[in-house]
């Protein structure tokens, strides 16, 4: 029996793999950080709602995040904005967003720009 594998990648190429995952990252954390929420004048980035940013080999993007409130009433809307924005980052080859809410959000998570701009700090 035969089994199909891919070659090993030299380290050049994995090195050259990191390096574009995560220029890909850094794009789509910039994009995400010109997305406001809608109800607080702070980006979802720096408001800490994103959870995670994974990027598989063939470039398809997971986002993990959460929202302020588990009834946030302009859900649809900001899920409509994230999806067409991070999908227009180029090399993006596909997008699935998915909302937890464990854990749940709150006020520590934010960074410390957004506690500046909020008046907490």
């Amino acid at each position: 029996m035969h089994w199909l594998t891919r070659p090993k990648a030299d380290k050049n190429e994995t090195i050259m793999e990191a390096q574009d995952n995560f220029n890909l990252e850094s794009e789509i954390a910039r994009v995400l950080k010109n997305i406001y929420d809608p109800e607080i004048p702070v980006s979802i980035y720096d408001l800490g709602l994103i959870y995670e940013i994974i990027i598989d080999g063939e470039n398809k993007v997971e986002l993990v995040m959460t929202l302020t409130a588990p009834n946030c009433p302009m859900v649809d809307e900001l899920m409509a904005e994230i999806n067409e924005k991070v999908r227009a980052v180029d090399g993006v080859k596909d997008l699935v967003i998915n909302l937890t809410f464990d854990p749940p959000w709150d006020k520590s998570m934010m960074t410390e720009e957004a506690m500046l701009e909020l008046g907490l700090l």
